[in-house]
C-alpha cells in the first residue's frame, strides 16, 4: 500500500478536511470508532466484521456526507497494518515450507494469473478499451489480497495447515509476479525498447536477489545477536521496540533500496526472525497491535469507494466480480485436482484466493498515473474489491457442506476431517504429555519426575539459556511467554493431560485461564508465592495449589508433632486440620 502513489487521493474532495492540527488523532479515532460500531453490527447479523470495517471507511470517506477523515493519512496507517501482518506471517512461514509447496504454488499462481488476466482483459476490450489498458485491468483482477487471505485463513483456523501453507505460498508467487509487473510497467508505457526491457528485468533480478542475500546475512549474523542482547535486559518494552524496528526497517528498506513492496520486505523480515529462537516471543509479545492496524486497512479501502460510480459501469463491475469470485477459484481447483490434492485442501486454497485487494489498487494507481488506464478503472477495481472482500469470508462457510456433499457423491468421507495444526499434532495420549511453565528448581524436579514416569514434559520459559540447556539435554523446550495462547498451543496444550505452573509470578492465574480455555480437561497444578494466592489460582482453574507459606506450615507441624511423640495417625489428623485452615480443603 505504501507504493500506491496516493491512490486514495484520486477522488474529489467534496468536504472540507477536519482540523489539520488533529488529523492523526481524529483519523485513528474516527476509523476505529466507525469500525467498532459497524463491525459489531455486521458480526451480530452473522456477517464478517470485515464488512463493517469497509462500510465504516465508505461513510468516513470523501464521497459520502458527514465526517471526512484524512484518507491519505489513513492509507499510511493501514500500511503499518499490512507490514505487521506480513511480518507475522513470515515469522511462522519458513523458507522450507515455501519450497515444499513450490510444485503447486508456482504453476498454480502463474496459470491462475494468466487466465484471470485474459478474462478481465477480454471483458473491457469488448467495451472499447485498448489492449494495454485491458491487460493491466485483467492483471489487477488476478492478484488476491494478502491481508484478507491471512485473516480468513486465521479465522477458520486453516493458516497453519497444509492448505494454508499452499495458499500463502501461492500468494507470495503472485506478489513477486506483481512486483515484476510494477517495475516493468513504466518501460512498456513508453515506446517498447527491447534493450530497456532486458535491462529492467536484469535490475529486478538483482534487486530481489540483493534483498534475499541481505536478509540472509543480517538474519543469521546480526538480528539474533541484537535480540539476544535486548532480551537479556529483561525489558519487554525494549524487546517489542526491537522487533518493530526490524519489521518496519526491513520493510521500508526493501521499498527504498531494493525497489520491492513493503509487504514483501516485511514477509522476508518475518522469515528471518522466524528462524531464530525469538520467533514465538516476537509473534506473541511484539505484534499485538497488528490486528488494530489491519482494521485500518479495510477502513482505508472503504474510503476509496465512490458510490455514484457504481451506477456508471454496472456491466463491467458484474463481470469483473464473476472473474474474481468464480473464475480464479475454478482455475485453482483445476490445478489442485490435476495434482491430486484432497478436496478440502483444494476448496480451502481456491476459495481463499477468490478476492482482490491492496496490490490490485497499486497496479491500477500506477497505470492511471502513467495514463495507461482511464480513471474509471479505479472505481471498478475498488467496487469489485469491496464486494469480493465482503463475500470471501462467507464463502468459507460453504467448505464443510461442499466437502460433505462431495464425500457422499464419492461414497466415502475422504477429505472430511479437518487438517490439524501441524505444529501441535501428536501421537502421544494426553496422559503422556505435560507442560511445565518455568524451569527453576521446582520445574527441574517436576520435569525429572515426569520423565522418570514415562511422561514427556515440554518446558516453556522466558530464559533463553535455560531453553537451550533443556534442548541440549534432549528435552523439549520453548522460548516464549506462556500467558499467550499461541505459546501454549505451540507447546501442545491441546494434547496435554497435565499443566504445571512452577513459578510464582503474577501471571500464573492468566496462564491457567488461557490454558483451560484451550483444553478444559487439562489437569492443573500451580504454585503460589503466598496463601492469599490460593483463591485466585483456584478460581482460574487450578485443581491443586501449593504455596511456600502453606508447605512450610505443614512441614513444621509434622516436625513438631514427631518431636512431641505423636503417632502417625495423630500427625495425619493434625496435618488435615492445618490444611483445611490454610487452604480451605480437606
Amino acid at each position: 500500500m505504501g507504493d500506491r502513489q496516493g491512490y486514495g487521493r484520486q477522488v474529489c474532495q467534496t468536504r472540507e478536511p477536519i482540523v489539520h492540527e488533529y488529523d492523526l488523532i481524529l483519523t485513528i479515532t474516527g476509523g476505529f470508532a466507525g469500525a467498532l460500531v459497524l463491525g459489531y453490527m455486521t458480526q451480530r447479523l452473522g456477517l464478517s466484521p470485515i464488512v463493517g470495517y469497509l462500510l465504516a471507511g465508505t461513510l468516513l470517506g470523501p464521497n459520502t456526507p458527514g465526517l471526512a477523515v484524512d484518507s491519505a493519512m489513513a492509507e499510511q496507517l493501514a500500511e503499518i497494518g499490512v507490514i505487521l501482518l506480513m511480518f507475522g506471517v513470515g515469522l511462522q512461514f519458513h523458507l522450507e515450507e515455501l519450497l515444499a509447496v513450490r510444485r503447486v504454488a508456482i504453476p498454480g499462481a502463474v496459470l491462475q494469473s494468466l487466465v484471470a488476466t485474459a478474462l478481465g482483459a477480454a471483458i473491457v476490450h469488448s467495451l472499447g478499451w485498448g489492449w494495454p489498458a485491458a491487460i493491466v485491468f485483467g492483471l489487477a483482477l488476478s492478484v488476491a489480497s494478502t491481508v484478507v487471505l491471512v485473516r480468513v485463513l486465521s479465522d477458520s483456523r486453516s493458516l497453519h495447515t497444509p492448505a494454508g501453507h499452499i495458499a500463502v505460498g501461492w500468494l507470495v508467487v503472485e506478489d513477486l509476479f506483481t512486483v515484476i509487473v510494477l517495475v516493468m510497467m513504466p518501460l512498456f508505457a513508453t515506446t517498447p525498447d527491447p534493450t530497456r526491457i532486458a535491462v529492467g528485468l536484469g535490475l529486478i533480478v538483482l534487486k530481489v536477489s540483493g534483498l534475499v542475500a541481505f536478509a540472509a546475512v543480517v538474519g543469521k549474523r546480526v538480528i539474533p545477536i541484537v535480540l539476544s542482547r535486548v532480551s537479556a535486559t529483561g525489558s519487554r518494552e525494549l524487546f517489542t521496540l526491537t522487533v518493530l524496528v526490524v519489521a518496519l526497517g526491513i520493510a521500508v528498506g526493501s521499498a527504498t533500496i531494493f525497489g520491492v513492496s513493503m509487504a514483501l520486505g516485511a514477509f522476508v523480515a518475518g522469515m528471518v526472525v522466524g528462524r531464530s529462537d525469538f520467533s514465538l516471543r516476537a509473534a506473541t509479545e511484539a505484534l499485538p497491535m497488528r490486528d488494530a492496524f489491519a482494521v485500518l486497512f479495510f477502513v482505508s479501502v472503504g474510503m476509496l469507494l465512490n458510490p455514484g460510480a457504481l451506477l456508471e459501469s454496472p456491466g463491467v463491475m458484474a463481470t469483473a466480480f464473476l472473474v474474481v469470485i468464480a473464475g480464479k477459484p475454478l482455475v485453482a481447483m483445476l490445478v489442485m485436482a490435476v495434482m491430486r490434492y484432497p478436496v478440502r485442501t483444494a476448496l480451502t486454497v481456491s476459495l481463499a484466493l477468490g478476492q482482490i485487494g491492496e496490490f490490485s489498487f497499486i497496479l491500477i494507481a500506477v497505470a492511471r498515473d502513467l495514463k495507461i488506464v482511464p480513471a474509471q478503472a479505479m472505481d471498478v477495481v475498488v467496487a469489485v474489491a469491496i464486494a469480493s472482500i465482503t463475500l470471501n469470508p462467507l464463502t468459507f462457510k460453504a467448505i464443510d457442506p461442499i466437502d460433505r456433499w462431495l464425500a457422499r457423491r464419492r461414497g466415502q468421507r475422504a477429505g472430511l476431517e479437518p487438517e490439524g495444526d501441524v505444529r501441535t499434532s501428536s501421537s502421544l495420549a494426553p496422559e503422556g504429555r505435560a507442560l511445565v511453565i518455568g524451569y527453576g528448581p521446582t520445574g527441574r524436579i517436576v520435569s525429572r519426575l515426569l520423565r522418570e514416569n514415562a511422561v514427556l514434559p515440554t518446558v516453556i520459559d522466558l530464559n533463553l539459556q535455560t531453553v537451550h540447556e533443556v534442548r541440549d539435554a534432549g528435552g523439549s523446550a520453548i522460548y516464549g511467554d506462556a500467558r499467550h495462547a499461541d505459546t501454549l498451543i505451540t507447546g501442545g496444550i491441546r494434547h496435554a493431560g497435565t499443566l504445571i505452573v512452577s513459578g510464582t509470578d503474577t501471571g500464573a492465574a492468566e496462564i491457567i485461564r488461557v490454558a483451560r480455555s484451550l483444553n478444559p480437561s487439562v489437569r492443573t497444578f500451580a504454585r503460589g508465592a503466598f496463601l492469599r494466592d490460593v483463591a485466585s489460582l483456584s478460581q482460574a482453574g487450578a485443581q491443586q495449589v501449593f504455596t511456600g507459606e502453606g508447605e512450610v506450615a505443614l512441614a513444621m507441624t509434622e516436625a513438631v508433632l514427631r518431636r512431641l511423640g505423636a503417632t502417625p495417625d495423630q500427625i495425619d489428623r493434625e496435618e488435615d486440620r492445618v490444611r483445611r485452615d490454610l487452604f480451605g480443603a480437606g
